[in-house]
């Protein structure tokens, strides 16, 4: 079940991540701009988002299975209609339905863990979910460049059908079905719009919700400014700068990793305070290195921010999920949903002003975290019983 769930949370990081070698080559290949292929970029991750959105609600209804199955086997016919596309604005196209399609897998493997486990338990699962899904960003890069090394770039697109096939075959062999049918949704769009209010109007699930969303904002604003930063303001190489982002991406493996033991000892939500706390001092680290052009503080903060996501990931995820076991898809798709959204404005955010030394993308990292921590501090405390007579 592990590696199931996990090959299919993977399915984000590799779509995204495993074709960035190629980019120079495809935009000469099709004849256009740089700018034109990194639409395809986009319009995946908008891809993903709507496939959580609409997937979600649809697998409380008809289980978890047929749309996992239905995701995956699109995936891998997208994914291979990608490498004939003929042009960038095709490309772009076919990139928001696999994205979709991956976004669907992604959304009902969540709403799976939650089916199975709950609590502390479910916190674990997740845990051991984020140390496929913390690879994935490392692997994907340099299995593209060894796919381009044999063939050409449409290669790559065939590789990622060609495992989204063998997954398909998996699952059908091996996954069950996890949401019995007396626990499913009967109702149509309307009962999918009454459980979404539902939840918008759970202050608890709303400020994990938030936290977690606000949390990746500032991981997001690192990933689309580190580059730039690195390289153009630093004077690092792009080798030093893979091997950098490798070392991070390490860190939140190993923080995954330390969660399962911390949890054996404290509860979720006080990993998940501490995590917050420690992801805004890094931000604060990063911003007051880049004001000040220290390098060596910059990578420290950088490290730090990148590990709290390993632990920030699951115990958020199995707080809000927990909450309403009987509309997991529902829940687990809102948190996708708000995730990407409020993300989506780190990346412009982290490039205003003059980003060369990183002041932008300091200041982008120590706000987002910063909101993260006061949103599960004033929005996740338990409530305090009322006195008697109390009116």
């Amino acid at each position: 079940m592990v590696v199931m769930l996990g090959f299919i949370t993977g399915i984000g990081p590799l779509s995204l991540d495993m074709y960035l070698p190629a980019f120079p080559v495809i935009a000469r290949d099709l004849h256009v701009e740089d700018a034109q292929v990194q639409l395809s970029l986009t319009t995946c991750l908008i891809g993903l988002a709507l496939g959580q959105l609409v997937c979600g609600p649809l697998s409380d209804r008809w289980g978890r299975r047929r749309p996992l199955l239905a995701g995956v086997a699109a995936y891998a016919i997208l994914s291979v209609l990608c490498a004939f596309a003929p042009n960038a604005g095709l490309l772009a196209a076919v990139r928001l339905a696999q994205g979709f399609a991956g976004g669907a897998g992604v959304v009902v493997a969540r709403a799976i863990v939650r089916d199975l486990y709950s609590g502390v338990a479910a916190a674990k699962f997740f845990s051991r979910l984020s140390l496929i899904f913390g690879l994935a960003p490392i692997a994907a890069p340099s299995l593209g460049s060894a796919v381009l090394r044999v063939t050409a770039w449409p290669g790559i697109f065939v590789t990622l059908g060609g495992i989204a096939c063998l997954l398909f075959v998996l699952l059908v062999v091996r996954m069950p079905e996890t949401l019995a049918p007396e626990r499913r949704s009967s109702g149509g769009l309307a009962d999918i719009a009454g459980a979404a209010r539902t939840l918008f109007a759970d202050r608890v699930f709303v400020g994990y919700a938030l936290a977690q969303s606000f949390a990746f904002a500032a991981m997001f604003a690192y990933l689309s400014g580190s580059s730039f930063v690195l390289q153009e303001g630093y004077g690092i190489s792009a080798t030093v700068f893979s091997i950098l982002f490798g070392v991070n991406s390490c860190a939140l493996i190993i923080a995954s990793q330390t969660n399962s033991p911390l949890l054996d000892r404290f509860t979720p939500r006080a990993i998940l305070v501490v995590t917050l706390a420690v992801e805004a001092a890094a931000g604060v680290i990063v911003l007051i290195s880049a004001t000040t052009g220290v390098l060596a503080g910059l990578l420290i903060g950088m490290f730090i921010l990148v590990g709290t996501i390993g632990l920030m990931t699951p115990n958020s995820m199995a707080l809000a999920l927990d909450l309403h076991p009987e509309r997991a898809g529902t829940a687990a798709a809102l948190l996708g949903g708000i995730q990407s959204v409020i993300a989506a404005a780190a990346a412009p955010l982290a490039g205003l002003g003059e980003p060369v030394k990183g002041v932008p993308m300091g200041l982008a990292i120590a706000a987002f975290a910063t909101v993260a921590v006061v949103a599960v501090l004033t929005l996740t405390h338990p409530v305090r019983p009322q006195p008697a007579g109390h009116r």
